[in-house]
Order: structure tokens, then sequence, then C-alpha cells
């Protein structure tokens, strides 16, 4: 008997497809691409969540942006370490399960 491939949901699909909606609308700033990126690992070869991939590839077009290139200044702006500090483009916490 051959396995059907089905689609998983992921945990956090409900809240990232919220963050997902929000990069969609909004402009490119550090916090955003940092989230963007996040967002790019954590979904990258999950069988599932076509719709936030498919939007997740949206935003870097949109953005003018390569998948490298989003990466690059990411971990720059995480060797900074101010990505995530309390203030208005930030985080207090990461959330990268």
């Amino acid at each position: 008997m051959v396995a059907e491939n089905k689609d998983q949901q992921h945990p956090q699909e409900k809240r990232d497809r919220e963050i997902v909606e929000r990069l969609l609308r909004e402009k490119p700033n550090n916090y955003n691409r940092v989230e963007l990126a996040r967002l790019r690992i954590r979904y990258t070869g999950f069988p599932g969540a076509r719709e936030i991939q498919r939007n997740l590839d949206l935003i870097l077009q949109q953005w003018q942006l390569t998948e490298e290139e989003l990466f690059e200044i990411t971990r720059q702006l995480h060797a900074d370490g101010k990505v995530y500090q309390r203030g208005s483009d930030s985080l207090s916490q990461e959330d990268w399960s």
C-alpha cells in the first residue's frame, strides 16, 4: 500500500498566517525582514501550509529580495543583537518553534 501525501497543519499556522498578512501590507523594515526570515526557515520543506509558503514567496518578490539577500541582511541584524529588544520596531522574545 502506498502512503498518501497529506499536508500537515503546523501548530503555529494560525498565528503565522496573521503575521504573513501583516507583512503583505507593510513595508520592509528590520523587524519585518527578521520575521520574514524566521517564517521562511520555519516553513521551508514543511509538508503543508502551502498558502503561507506562497505568500512568503510573494513578500520576497514585493520587497525585491532573494532569499539569500534576506538571510544575509538578517544574519547581520542578529549579529548586532538589537532585533528583538523592546521597542517600537521589535519584540521582547523570539519564537523559532
